[in-house]
């Protein structure tokens, strides 16, 4: 019996699933009873289910469609949106400010406006998050469904056909072949050595070999050899079963209804929680210090007590959770226009860090289209009998049927018109039995019969040499000598050499087995040539390749190919080939020296589906962000070891379900592009956070001060929860803004101690602003509006009033200014407005904010929360602040740069 070896660490199967007791029933039943029994419990046949049966079976047993955890009901998403770490402490500084304002304040003296603008604050900030979540969510599913995986299904009315996994219902009868994910839990009734892996399941590394018979012997469901199961997929092999439960009956339903499993984190999502809770940690540092610091200095513990409560709001990143959903959402649904399908959101910011592409060749170089240039015989000469006896093979194989085993197909009907031995194959010939394809022995068999039983074998050419012993040389069979071996591989090699794929045929007349045939009969074969395949270069490919690396991304190929035909199409496309590494001498290499060498060679061939991922690791393990794209079986575990796996809407359902990323074209440029938007999402992310991070550590600094050496508040709470409330909402427009073509043009890794030099580095400089804001405000416009007075000459409590009125609105204006320009000044390394400009929606926002806030002083509405107004020699000064602070921050820019190679 052929067992499948498999390199991964085995793991213990997990916890046996229990079914539903009458499903559970059925599927014991299943197992232990005939074909035919099972046919008339499930009403169904060989040939399959009508239309009408199959709409019966749904109605009775349900359909495909598998719960994911418990649905979140709408109340639960609403509170998700406002309960997080930010809005959680809004909501307590809330309720504090409703005791201490409302409740507790003496009679007359009631003053609801902080609840209110802190009430607001987290009723936008939910909204704005519920809105953008649910946006998010419906995008997820509109591209989800994009994405098509379909079964062989047999129906009465059509035959075999393929039906998309959400129709399968009880009843129907499958085909499977190597690729196939299994679409539900069903009773094999027909296999050739069929493995499957289970490992979704039962966490077993190694393929299980399943057969079609009816057992006796009690087995855990799992481990029931004549059981398929929804989840699960063909390593090689082929079956046909019966569909035995679907949906939410199958194992696959009931974990996923009984399980709600946490994805993992992705650097990027811990590094946003780590800079969250660096926030918050801040504020509770600082909100005590400013407390015990005004209280004792002045003396109005209450009034100390609203101030502190009030920096604890403007210090809270309260619309960080939106901005960051509202980012990856807008991201997702730019690059399904670009024709990139995203599966995992939090994946994005992989695709915009990713610096090495690692990729097949077919498909991705090369068209999607394989041509059968020459049937040869082993001299080199045309010939016919090797193109029939290619036919037979791939015609009558039920496997996977590659781009050759088409070709073959295609050039044997466009011939039959000129050679009449190439006529009627399909009529002459009766299958038998067939070995299938697996990427351990890279060659399949089919058995077939004339009269004369005959093995044909395919596949590549180091592996037919390896189970023939004799050749058709000079035109009689003749044993397999070395020196005709040599004669062979040099044959090859020139056919190789011009770019052309080549694979051997061999045949074994009257093949000995009794019963089944099995890999042991692929033995002392004759043979008998070779088949030359052109697979020519995408016309797009050089250009991609190009493309990718101007953003900073090497390309890499790793593919199961001769290691000549790949160097071939390198040239071709202008890929340079500077050393290549076969997968026999990186069997030979320990991980060190891999490591080693991965760095330096751009093509690796020969490799199987291990070694692939093997490379992959490697890769990782020395700091790149690598992407895997691929669209076969021998590429899923290579995916599941990259940052981000990449597929297309074509691929089997494996590797359509291994990847991060969907292509709606089998194309490098879509995939430039979707790295393009990928970054543009991931700057948009990080502009808010570094400003954010920034502009916190600062106001740190300025309230320390301010709270330290001033007689009286430099800010009342509620002129400090408005301001923050109306800067908050110039932010929502950051997810739209425009992105440097310098910051696209390089990978972008996620870096939590970039933040942490940024804040130290940027975020003092506003502080210089608001404290020479202080001096200007206490010494000169304060007394020019106070008759020229000093604070500290002022004996009458009115014009004290009007000076600590002034005071504010004047702080309360220059804050606006400083931290919404800030929001110009770190978007861009250039001179803002000059050299890069912000989006539209950006700046109209922001100097709406900046003119809302400045008009505030001069209104009624000023007035009622403590405000004055200004008088006109503040506003040169300001405008003087903001010119110096505009300086300063683009020296500190540059000097940040220049230290540590980028702003963002």
């Amino acid at each position: 019996m052929r067992k499948v070896k498999n390199n991964s660490v085995e793991t213990k199967p997990c916890t046996e699933i229990v079914y539903r007791d009458e499903v559970r029933s059925r599927m014991k039943f299943a197992a232990t009873n005939k074909t035919e029994e099972l046919f008339d419990k499930l009403k169904t046949g060989f040939e399959g289910l009508n239309e009408a049966l199959a709409e019966e079976s749904r109605n009775q047993y349900g359909d495909n469609n598998v719960t994911h955890g418990k649905k979140i009901s709408l109340p639960k998403r609403i509170t998700n949106a406002f309960i997080n770490p930010f809005t959680a402490i809004l909501i307590g500084l809330a309720i504090v400010s409703a005791f201490t304002d409302i409740i507790l304040a003496e009679a007359g003296e009631a003053d609801p406006i902080a609840v209110i603008i802190i009430t607001t604050m987290v009723i936008i900030s939910g909204i704005l998050r519920f809105i953008q979540e649910s946006r998010s969510n419906i995008a997820a599913e509109k591209l989800t469904k994009m994405i098509k995986t379909t079964t062989n299904v047999r129906r009465q009315e059509t035959g075999n056909q393929e039906i998309p996994l959400k129709d399968v219902v009880v009843g129907d009868i499958i085909r499977l072949s190597a690729g196939d994910m299994v679409p539900a839990d069903m009773r094999i009734i027909q296999a050739k050595d069929l493995f499957v892996s289970q490992s979704a399941l039962t966490g077993e590394s190694t393929a299980v070999e399943k057969i079609a018979t009816a057992i006796q012997t009690d087995y855990a469901l799992t481990e029931t050899p004549n059981l398929a199961f929804m989840g699960t997929n063909v390593i090689s092999g082929t079956a046909t079963g019966v569909v035995v439960a679907t949906g939410d009956d199958t194992i696959f339903g009931e974990m996923a209804k009984s399980v709600n499993v946490k994805p993992v984190q992705t650097s990027f999502e811990k590094g946003v929680n780590s800079v969250s809770w660096l926030l918050i940690r801040f504020m509770l540092v600082m909100v005590p210090i400013v407390l015990f610091i005004n209280g004792f200095t002045k003396g109005d513990w209450p009034e100390a007590t609203l101030f502190a409560l009030s920096v604890a709001v403007g210090l809270t990143p309260e619309m960080l959770p939106m901005i960051v959903t509202t980012c990856l959402a807008k991201g997702a649904m730019a690059m399904s226009r670009e024709k990139t399908i995203i599966k995992n959101l939090s994946s994005i910011q992989n695709i915009g860090a990713m610096d090495i592409l690692c990729t097949d060749k077919t498909g991705t170089l090369t068209q999607d289209k394989v041509i059968l240039l020459y049937h040869l015989n082993i001299h080199g000469q045309e010939d016919t009998r090797v193109l029939r006896h290619a036919f037979l093979n791939s015609y009558y194989q039920t496997g996977l049927k590659n781009l050759m085993d088409i070709a073959i197909i295609q050039k044997t009907q466009e011939e039959q018109d000129n050679i009449t031995e190439l006529r009627g194959l399909t009529n002459k010939f009766t299958k038998i039995d067939e070995i299938p394809f697996d990427f351990e022995r890279r060659r399949m068999s089919v058995v077939v019969t004339n009269g004369k039983t005959q093995m044909i074998t395919k596949g590549a050419v180091e592996e037919m040499l390896s189970v023939c012993s004799f050749a058709e040389y000079d035109g009689k069979v003749e044993p397999l000598t070395d020196n005709i071996k040599q004669y062979i591989l040099e044959k090859v090699d020139d056919l190789n050499k011009d770019g052309m794929r080549v694979i051997a045929v061999a045949q074994k007349s009257n093949p000995s087995s009794v019963g089944a045939f099995s890999v042991a009969d692929e033995s002392n074969m004759v043979l008998m040539g070779y088949l030359a395949f052109l697979d020519p270069p995408k016309e797009s490919t050089a250009a991609a390749i190009k493309a990718l690396k101007e953003s900073g991304v090497s390309v890499k190929i790793l593919t199961g190919d001769n290691d000549k035909v790949t160097c071939c199409v390198c040239r071709q496309v202008g890929l340079p080939v500077d050393q290549i590494l076969l997968g026999s001498d990186l069997e030979e290499m320990d991980d060190e020296a891999l490591g080693k060498a991965v760095e330096k060679v751009t093509v690796f061939a020969k490799l199987s589906p291990q070694q692939k991922a093997r490379v992959i690791t490697a890769l990782r393990n020395n700091g790149h962000r690598v992407g895997y794209m691929g669209d076969g079986i021998n590429d899923a575990a290579a995916m599941k070891a990259s940052d981000v796996g990449i597929s297309v809407d074509t691929a089997v359902d494996i590797a359509k379900e291994s990847a991060d990323v969907i292509l709606l074209e089998k194309d490098l440029m879509v995939l430039e592009k979707g790295i393009i938007e990928g970054r543009k999402t991931y700057a948009n992310m990080l502009k808010y956070i570094k400003m954010t991070a920034s502009s916190n550590f600062g106001n740190m600094f300025s309230v320390l001060v301010a709270s330290a050496f001033l007689p009286f508040m430099p800010m009342l709470p509620i002129q400090l929860i408005l301001l923050n409330l109306i800067y908050d909402l110039t932010c929502t427009a950051i997810p739209w803004d425009n992105v440097d073509k310098e910051f696209l043009a390089v990978p972008r890794k996620w870096s939590s101690s970039s933040i942490g030099k940024f804040m130290i580095w940027i975020g003092p400089t506003s502080s210089v602003f608001d404290i020479t804001t202080y001096a200007l405000m206490f010494f000169i416009i304060c007394p020019v509006a106070c008759g020229g007075l000093l604070f500290h000459q002022i004996t009458d409590p009115t014009m004290m009033a009007l000076f600590i009125a002034v005071f504010q609105a004047g702080w309360f204006v220059e804050s606006m200014w400083t931290q919404t320009l800030v929001i110009h000044m770190i978007r861009t390394p250039k001179i803002p407005f000059i050299q890069s400009r912000a989006s539209a929606l950006l700046t109209l926002l922001t100097f709406t904010g900046i003119a809302v806030l400045t008009v505030i002083p001069f209104t009624s509405f000023g007035t009622y929360i403590g405000l004055a107004p200004l008088p006109t020699e503040f506003f040169p000064w300001l405008l003087l602040t903001i010119l110096l602070y505009i300086v300063l921050v683009t020296v500190f820019k540059r000097i940040f740069v220049r230290k540590y190679g980028e702003l963002l």
